[in-house]
C-alpha cells in the first residue's frame, strides 16, 4: 500500500452537488492575496522546501519516451538533490526523495525495475491511465488500462474523468464511472484528474471535485498539463475548498495535486 490519503468514498449525494455555488469575483480576490503573504525566511524555507520535493511527481509522458528516459528520471527521483547540498543542510538523516515517478502504463515495469536498480524501491510508480489526456475512449478500455498497469507495478493510477459529462452535468454517470475505476485500482491510490481547462466554469470544477471524491478518489488533480488553462491559484483555492467541506462532512482526508 501507498502511505497517504485513503478515501473509502460515499454514496452520491446529488442534493450536495445542486447545492454548490461559487462566487467568482470572491475567489479571484481570495487568489490574488495568496502571493502577497509573507513566506517563512532562512533555514525555515530551506526545510519546506525539501518538503515540497517530495511531494512532487517526477513525470515523463511524450510520444518518444524510451527506457533512457525513464531511467534518467528514477534517478533523479531517488536523489532530487545534489549530495553537497544536502550534506550543507544536515539532511542526510531525512533521505529525501520525490513523492513519485509518472508514467505512461506501457513504462510502469522498467521503471519499477530502476528505481529498484537505484535503491529506491519504496517511491511509487503512479501510471496515467483511461484513455490520458481525452478520457475519450470506452469504459471497458478505460479499466482494462488501469488493471494492466496495476498489474505491471504501479502503485498511483492517475484517472482522466469524462468531460463531456460533466459539461452536460450528467453527474450520475460520471460518479459511476469513477466509482468503477476506483475498484479497478485495487490497493493503488487513484488520482482524479479534472482538467479544469476544459470544465467550463468554476462550479463545474468545485462539482467534479466532489463528486469524484464521493466516488472514492484518494487525490483530486487539476490537470493533465495539455490542455490550454492548467494549475492556477482561483482553481486550486475552488477545489481546495471543495476538499474541506468534503472533509467536515465526511471525515475523509483527499489529497490535492496542482499540476
Amino acid at each position: 500500500m501507498v502511505a497517504g490519503p485513503n478515501n473509502p468514498g460515499m454514496e452520491l449525494d446529488l442534493a450536495w452537488i445542486k447545492e454548490v455555488r461559487v462566487n467568482l469575483p470572491a475567489v479571484k480576490r481570495r487568489a490574488e492575496t495568496l502571493g502577497t503573504r509573507r513566506t517563512v525566511k532562512q533555514q525555515w524555507q530551506a526545510a519546506w522546501l525539501l518538503k515540497a520535493v517530495t511531494c512532487i511527481d517526477l513525470t515523463t509522458l511524450s510520444g518518444d519516451d524510451t527506457p533512457s528516459n525513464t531511467s534518467r528520471l528514477a534517478l533523479k527521483a531517488a536523489r532530487p538533490i545534489r549530495e553537497d547540498l544536502i550534506k550543507a543542510m544536515d539532511a542526510e538523516e531525512l533521505k529525501i526523495t520525490c513523492g513519485a515517478v509518472c508514467v505512461y502504463p506501457s513504462r510502469v515495469k522498467e521503471t519499477v525495475q530502476f528505481l529498484q536498480k537505484y535503491g529506491a524501491s519504496q517511491i511509487p510508480v503512479a501510471a496515467v491511465a483511461t484513455g490520458f489526456p481525452s478520457g475519450q475512449y470506452s469504459l471497458n478500455t478505460r479499466l482494462q488500462e488501469i488493471r494492466m498497469a496495476v498489474e505491471a507495478g504501479a502503485r498511483e493510477i492517475d484517472i482522466v474523468i469524462n468531460r463531456t459529462l460533466a459539461l452536460q452535468h450528467k453527474w450520475k454517470e460520471l460518479y459511476d464511472e469513477v466509482y468503477e475505476m476506483k475498484k479497478a485500482c485495487g490497493s493503488a491510490h487513484m488520482k482524479s484528474i479534472l482538467a479544469i481547462g476544459e470544465l467550463g466554469d468554476m462550479e463545474n470544477v468545485y462539482k467534479a471535485s466532489l463528486v469524484c471524491m464521493m466516488a472514492g478518489s484518494d487525490f483530486i488533480k487539476t490537470s493533465t498539463g495539455k490542455e490550454g488553462v492548467n494549475a492556477i491559484l482561483p482553481v486550486g483555492l475552488v477545489m481546495c475548498r471543495a476538499i474541506r467541506e468534503y472533509y467536515e462532512k465526511t471525515g475523509y482526508v483527499v489529497g490535492f495535486k496542482p499540476a
